[in-house]
C-alpha cells in the first residue's frame, strides 16, 4: 500500500457517488471519505514506522514527466488534514437538501481528490495538474449551489476563477523555464539548480502571484469574501478549511527551496505584506454585518500571520505556520458550520436578526465559545501553539513584525467576541432556536476535541513535520 491508494480510492469515491443516485449520494461520499481517512491513517502509521510509501512511475516521456508522489511528514500532514476535513465536511451537510445531490457530493469527493494529489505530487508538472483540477469542483459547487441571488453568484464565482486561473498560468510559465534548465520536473532535480539571482527573481514572483491569490494576501484577496459568502457551507469549509492551505504549503514545498535567495532579498517586504493582511483583515471584519463575511475576514487576517510565519525562512516559524494551518483548517469549519446552524434556524445570516440564543440552547453557545475562543488563540488550544510559534519566530527577525503581528490576537478577540455577544447573549430573537441535532453535536464535539487535544498536546503533529521541514531549509540554506 502506497500514498496512490488515497487517490484511487477517492476518486472511485467521486465515480461511486455519482452513480448511487440522489437518495444515497451523501452516505456513499461519507463512506468514501472516512475510507480515505483510514487509509491515511494506516500510511501514516507505516511511515513512522520506517516504511516507504511514496510512489513513482514513468508517465510521459517527452517532456519527461512521472507520476511522482513523495510521502514525507510535511506532506502526510496535510493530507491528513484533508483527509479528516473531508468527513466532517459532508457529515455537516446532511442537514441541508441540495439539488442534484450526486453531482454536489461527486464533486465534493473529487475536489478532495485534486487537493490530496497536490499534496503529495513532487513532479512540477503532475502538481500543476492536480493544482487546476482542484478548481474545477469548487466553481461549479459554488455557482450552481450557491447562496444569493444567480447574477451576483456567477459575478464573484467567475472572478474568483479569472483571479486563480490568470495567477496559475504564472507559474506554469516558471516550471517551464525550470524544465529548460534541469531537463526535468522533479522535485529533487529542481532543488539542485544553481539559479542566479535574477533568474530566482522571476521564478520566486511567478509563483508568488499563483500562491497569493490562493492563499490569498493582500491585494490579490478581492475575489475571497464575496466567494465565501455566496458559496454553498460545504464549499466555503473546502475553500477555508484546506484549499487555501494548497497555497501556504505549496510556498514552503516549492517556492522557498527552489528560489532562496529572492526569498531572502524580499523577506521584509514578504512578511511586511503579510502583516498588513493581518491587520486589513481584522478591521475589515470589524466591520461586517454578515456573520460569513466576518468569517472570512477574519480569515484572511489568521493566514496572513502564517504566511508571515513561511516568509521568516526558520525553523520555528515554518514549524508554527504548518500547526496554525492545521489548527485554523479545523476551527474555521467549525464556525463556518456554526453560521450554518443558526441560518438553518433562522434563514439569515445578519448578526443584528440574531441574538438571545444562548438562553434557548445553551449547549451549542457553549460549543461556539469555545471555537471562538480557539480562534482568538487561547492558551490550552492547538491555535495557540502555532499562533505563539510563529510570533516567536518574527521576534527572531525584527521586533516590529511580533507588535504589528501580535495585533491579531487583540482585534480579532475583539471583533471575535463582539460578534458573539451579539448572536448568542442580548434580546431573544422571536423566532425559536431549535437545540442542535445529534448530528450537528458530533460534528462540533470532533472539531472540539481535535482543537483541545493537539493544544495540549501537539508534540506527534510537531515531530511528524520536524525532519521534513529541516530538510526543506538545508535546500533553502544552500546558497549560504
Amino acid at each position: 500500500m502506497d500514498v496512490t491508494t488515497i487517490l484511487i480510492l477517492l476518486l472511485i469515491g467521486a465515480l461511486a457517488t455519482y452513480l448511487s443516485g440522489d437518495k444515497l449520494a451523501s452516505k456513499v461520499a461519507l463512506v468514501f471519505s472516512l475510507g480515505a481517512l483510514g487509509v491515511t491513517l494506516n500510511l501514516l502509521l507505516k511511515y513512522s514506522t520506517g516504511g516507504d510509501i511514496s510512489f513513482m512511475a514513468d508517465w510521459i516521456d517527452m517532456p519527461k514527466v512521472a507520476l511522482y508522489f513523495k510521502a514525507d511528514g510535511l506532506s502526510m500532514a496535510m493530507v491528513l488534514l484533508t483527509t479528516a476535513l473531508t468527513p466532517l465536511i459532508i457529515f455537516s451537510s446532511f442537514g441541508n437538501t441540495y439539488k442534484n445531490s450526486k453531482n454536489f457530493y461527486a464533486l465534493v469527493l473529487f475536489m478532495t481528490f485534486a487537493m490530496t494529489g497536490t499534496f503529495l505530487a513532487a513532479d512540477g508538472l503532475l502538481y500543476y495538474i492536480f493544482w487546476e483540477l482542484a478548481l474545477i469542483p469548487i466553481y461549479f459547487i459554488a455557482l450552481i449551489w450557491g447562496n444569493g441571488k444567480a447574477d451576483e453568484r456567477k459575478k464573484a464565482v467567475l472572478k474568483f476563477f479569472i483571479y486563480t486561473l490568470a495567477g496559475s498560468l504564472f507559474m506554469l510559465v516558471g516550471f517551464v523555464y525550470l524544465y529548460s534548465k534541469a531537463d526535468s520536473f522533479l522535485l529533487e532535480d529542481l532543488y539542485k539548480l544553481k539559479l542566479s539571482a535574477t533568474e530566482q527573481f522571476y521564478i520566486f514572483f511567478a509563483f508568488f502571484l499563483a500562491y497569493a491569490i490562493k492563499i490569498p494576501l493582500i491585494p490579490f484577496h478581492t475575489w475571497q469574501a464575496k466567494v465565501y459568502q455566496k458559496a454553498p457551507a460545504v464549499g466555503t469549509m473546502l475553500l477555508s478549511g484546506i484549499m487555501l492551505k494548497m497555497g501556504l504549503y505549496s510556498v514552503i514545498r516549492w517556492q522557498l527551496p527552489i528560489a532562496p535567495l529572492a526569498a531572502r532579498t524580499y523577506m521584509p517586504i514578504l512578511i511586511g505584506l503579510s502583516i498588513a493582511g493581518v491587520i486589513y483583515g481584522s478591521i475589515l471584519a470589524l466591520r461586517q454585518k454578515d456573520i460569513k463575511k466576518l468569517l472570512a475576514y477574519s480569515s484572511l487576517a489568521h493566514v496572513g500571520l502564517i504566511a508571515a510565519g513561511c516568509y521568516t525562512l526558520t525553523l520555528d516559524g515554518l514549524s508554527g505556520a504548518v500547526s496554525q494551518m492545521i489548527a485554523h483548517g479545523f476551527v474555521v469549519v467549525g464556525l463556518f458550520f456554526v453560521a450554518e446552524i443558526i441560518f438553518r434556524r433562522y434563514g439569515t445570516r445578519k448578526i443584528a436578526e440574531m441574538g438571545g440564543i444562548r438562553a434557548q440552547t445553551p449547549k451549542f453557545s457553549s460549543m461556539f465559545m469555545i471555537l471562538v475562543l480557539a480562534s482568538v488563540a487561547l492558551p490550552g488550544t492547538f491555535n495557540f501553539v502555532g499562533e505563539f510559534t510563529v510570533l516567536y519566530s518574527l521576534s527572531q527577525i525584527n521586533i516590529w513584525f511580533v507588535i504589528l503581528g501580535g495585533s491579531t490576537i487583540i482585534l480579532g478577540a475583539y471583533y471575535m467576541l463582539k460578534m458573539f455577544q451579539n448572536t448568542m447573549l442580548g434580546e431573544t430573537n422571536t423566532k425559536i432556536f431549535a437545540d442542535v441535532t445529534t448530528n450537528e453535536a458530533i460534528t462540533l464535539i470532533v472539531i472540539i476535541a481535535f482543537l483541545l487535544f493537539f493544544g495540549l498536546y501537539p508534540k506527534p503533529l510537531v515531530d511528524l513535520v520536524t525532519p521534513s521541514l529541516k530538510e526543506i531549509l538545508s535546500n533553502i540554506n544552500r546558497f549560504n
